[in-house]
């Protein structure tokens, strides 16, 4: 192994360590916001892990490079999924939702009251 070979291996499981403590503490309610708002931030880790597998020469640096080119994909796609399902719970349906009818004068055992007719003096039967 070559020591800029070392160099890179150290750099990038150094970088998974630091990602994952960042990400473990960002609490669950930010956790989709802050995933959307990333996809930019994927989409240059993908950029640099194509450049990686440019200056690639061996078999492992391939290798590594496909990884990290697989995984930073992953994200990207994976954020524009959870972006979409986010927005689409913000969306209105097309199809109004017709009122509840309004219930009548409600007695006191939660009942309507009963109708009764009477007839009125006077009046019609």
């Amino acid at each position: 192994m070559t020591t800029v070979l070392l160099t890179d291996i150290t750099i990038f499981v150094l970088a998974l360590l630091v990602g994952f403590e960042v990400i473990s503490k960002v609490p669950a309610t930010l956790h989709t916001p802050l995933m959307s708002a990333a996809n930019s931030i994927h989409g240059i880790v993908l950029a640099g892990a194509m450049l990686i597998a440019v200056t690639a020469h061996d078999a492992l640096g391939y290798i590594l490079a496909f990884a990290a080119a697989a995984f930073a994909a992953m994200n990207v796609v994976g954020g524009y999924v959870v972006t979409g399902r986010m927005l689409k719970m913000f969306r209105r349906s097309r199809t109004p939702v017709p009122a509840p009818p309004t219930p009548a004068a409600v007695s006191g055992n939660g009942q309507a009251p009963a109708r009764t007719t009477t007839a009125q003096p006077g009046g019609p039967s």
